[in-house]
């Protein structure tokens, strides 16, 4: 039987952002710009690049400037067409039909998995697609790693978490998988047996690290309606995981990209150089700037 399309994502972004403040105490951390692009946009654009028509984002009672954002803006569209700015006019138009875009609240802070399962009746019985708003990915020229994940769900069938290898000495900082050893690897596809929430460094079944991206089956929402609380006292969204291991089977699957974790401020800070290196009207006067201060750096040392 052939596999459903996924055509729908749950971004969660009902978060505090606690390590951004004071800058998220009034806004939230998913509209932190990269360069003057919010991070939430990257996210979306991916999905969309990926194939999604239709996307929830879990959001809480201090996030609408995000609705704001991907919505229509009669004035300011009025007073920039009155400017001649027919670019900008664009531009804002191309935002708020980037796609359907879809909102409920998660009333309480209880972990990702409960985030998730907000969004149970807006899936329904459909695969479905998960974006994480602390990963930012680019696969210039290639396949968005989203979209990567997608086309492996259409070749097996199955649950798929995206992965990539990180360094020993990090693995305690993510969920880390455990691969099937009884089971041939297939290239990127690998069959799992188990994923441990952010382990010892000595305990680790490895070094891939799960970021940010899954496409998931729906059997999920039964898991999470019945998941006990885990770490921090949550709803983890890894316990419900693990436990689909046992009904049917999950890979993981080594997406290509450089991925940016912009939930940490130097990595913030990485992806906002890069993405200034990017821009034609940028580069030049940045990359001057980085070079003058690696001058000064060596004449301090």
């Amino acid at each position: 039987m052939k596999n459903k399309r996924v055509k729908k994502a749950v971004i969660p972004a009902a978060g505090l952002g606690t390590r951004f403040l004071p800058a998220t105490k009034a806004l939230p951390k998913e509209m932190l710009p990269i360069v003057d692009i919010p991070t939430v946009q990257y996210i979306i654009e991916e999905a969309v690049a990926s194939g999604i028509e239709e996307i929830l984002i879990i959001t809480n009672s201090n996030k609408h400037c995000m609705e704001n954002h991907f919505d229509k803006s009669y004035e300011l569209e009025d007073r920039l067409a009155a400017s001649g700015k027919k670019a900008e006019v664009k531009m804002i138009n191309d935002i708020a039909n980037l796609a359907d875009i879809y909102y409920v609240r998660q009333k309480e802070p209880r972990g990702l998995g409960h985030a998730i399962m907000c969004a149970r009746s807006f899936i329904g019985d459909e695969p479905f697609a998960i974006l994480l708003g602390d990963d930012v990915v680019v696969n210039k020229g290639g396949t968005p790693a989203l979209g990567q994940l997608i086309d492996s769900y259409y070749k097996i069938g199955a649950s798929v978490v995206g992965v990539q290898t990180v360094a020993e000495d990090q693995v305690s900082k993510y969920g880390i998988v455990a691969p099937d050893p009884s089971h041939k690897q297939k290239g990127r596809l690998c069959k799992l047996t188990d994923m441990v929430e952010k382990p010892k460094k000595e305990e680790a079944p490895s070094q891939m690290a799960v970021l940010g991206r899954y496409v998931l089956t729906p059997e999920i929402f039964e898991l999470l309606e019945t998941q006990e609380a885990g770490a921090g006292g949550e709803i983890q969204l890894t316990d419900a995981i693990k436990r689909l291991m046992d009904i049917q089977a999950v890979y993981s699957y080594d997406f290509e990209g450089i991925r940016y974790d912009v939930g940490d401020k130097f990595g913030f800070i990485k992806a906002t150089i890069d993405f200034a290196l990017d821009r034609p009207e940028l580069k030049d006067d940045v990359m001057k700037y980085i070079l003058e201060v690696a001058e000064k750096a060596k004449a301090v040392k």
